[in-house]
């Protein structure tokens, strides 16, 4: 038979009505969110040892991802390859862990055959299939239905809109786990340190500014020439000014000198209290240095002042400090 390759508009018809197939197997998962679920969600709170996600084939690749999510979310789990359970990761498994064991049509021989051994070492067993009649959901302790009404593939063969539920109801079981734990985005930060989202969520202010000796700073009663040799020596194209209390008068920087050049201001007679900004912007110490830099985005600023909790200015950073924490 020759093969007549399809138009565009097939083509196109053909991605849409894949999108579409899939879209509906999620909706359809919306009315399932039931006790089941929740006697899941309990389930792997209630764990003292580990989630042991498995499935073979198509299925074993979305319970690989399911695991690393609820993994990354405040669940320990780990992905366990059915066919090498059988020849010995079942020691990998415990009383005290939870197998979530993934199945389209609930009857892999590779995960029904490891059943009875996951029940004589006493771990709690919840099924996700697509078939309640199986043998896997009539053995499992809690069953979780993502049955599709149809694969997006055109032969309806190919797992592709069940996958897709499979994949969704497990992120959906992750975050509902991760809420009812009270799992923080700080928490989630610190499973991620490598990453660009842990070093905005785990970057402070107090980690990039410059503070002490570092720190750009003069009296109120200084001189403008005075202000520009602390700003030259501390590189940050700025100074604090500081009241006769510490506490602060005002800011000065690079820009501020650039208008009053355009004024024609004498800057070897001028007194830094005569051109400085009053009411500067400041940023605790404490905050995350990612709110900073949307604060200084959203300002239009090069540079922020950080003060401590009695407003005292305690160290100064630029964006470039903020570049070079990877925090933008």
């Amino acid at each position: 038979m020759t093969f007549t390759p399809p138009t565009p508009d097939a083509i196109t018809h053909s991605a849409r009505r894949t999108l579409e197939i899939e879209a509906d197997a999620v909706r359809a998962l919306v009315a399932r969110i039931d006790d089941a679920f929740l006697a899941a969600v309990r389930t792997l709170l209630a764990c003292k040892g580990r989630v042991v996600v498995t499935g073979m084939g198509k299925s074993g690749h979305i319970g690989g991802k399911i695991a690393a999510t609820l993994a990354s979310t405040g669940t320990p789990a780990f992905f366990m390859h059915p066919a090498e359970a059988s020849h010995g990761d079942l020691g990998m498994i415990t009383a005290d862990d939870v197998v979530l064991a993934l199945s389209n049509s609930g009857e892999s021989g590779e995960i029904v055959a490891i059943v009875p051994a996951l029940k004589r070492r006493g771990a709690r067993l919840v099924s996700m299939t697509g078939n309640a009649a199986s043998t896997l959901a009539r053995e499992a302790d809690i069953h979780l239905d993502a049955s599709v009404a149809q694969e997006a593939c055109p032969h309806n063969l190919a797992p592709t809109a069940s996958t897709t539920a499979a994949l969704a109801l497990g992120d959906a079981l992750a975050v509902a786990t991760l809420l009812a734990r009270g799992f923080t985005a700080e928490d989630f930060a610190r499973t991620h340190p490598g990453g660009a989202l842990g070093r905005r969520l785990l970057v402070h202010v107090r980690d990039v500014m410059h503070k002490d000796d570092a720190l750009p700073v003069v009296p109120r009663d200084a001189s403008l020439k005075q202000a520009l040799l602390e700003m030259t020596r501390k590189g940050l194209g700025m100074t604090a000014i500081l009241e006769a209390d510490g506490r602060l008068a005002g800011v000065f920087t690079d820009g501020d000198l650039r208008r009053l050049l355009d004024h024609d201001v004498d800057v070897r007679g001028a007194m830094i209290a005569d051109v400085m900004t009053r009411g500067a912007r400041t940023i605790s110490q404490d905050a995350l240095a990612a709110e900073a830099a949307r604060r200084m985005q959203e300002h239009k600023i090069n540079g922020l002042l950080a003060v401590d909790d009695d407003g005292r200015v305690v160290g100064a950073f630029n964006m470039h400090d903020l570049l070079r924490a990877g925090v933008v």
